[in-house]
């Protein structure tokens, strides 16, 4: 059974920093791409990073210069480093596998297999 653990959210100032975590099990994160999703509050999901089996990353341009995208293959665990956090980064923030698969369910309001995500909030 697959399985995906978020953790590393909480409640940060702007201009902070976070470091999310997502431990698999159940699957080889290095041979899956994986991505970093996330959802703010009335809006839909979007896609934040993405990184594929040879390493290569990809970025929304509103989190290139601040967000880095990266995978541990010793600990099977994937991570998002956020650097100088804004206030519209506040969202639930998911690791998922296969990216191109789950951009096709944004707003999608039957689709429940986001996971259980990890909240971020970036506030003064």
């Amino acid at each position: 059974q697959v399985q995906l653990v978020e953790s590393g959210g909480g409640l940060v100032h702007p201009g902070e920093s976070l470091l999310l975590s997502c431990v698999a099990s159940g699957i080889t994160l290095s041979s899956n791409p994986m991505a970093w999703f996330r959802q703010a509050p009335g809006k839909q999901h979007e896609l934040v990073a993405s990184i594929g089996t040879e390493g290569n990353t990809d970025y929304a341009d509103f989190v290139k210069g601040r967000f880095s995208i990266s995978r541990d293959d010793a600990k099977n665990t994937l991570y998002l480093q956020m650097n100088s956090l804004k206030p519209e980064d506040t969202a639930v923030y998911y690791c998922v596998i296969d990216p191109d698969y789950y951009s096709e369910y944004i707003g999608d309001p039957h689709f429940n297999s986001w996971g259980q995500g990890t909240q971020v909030t970036v506030s003064a």
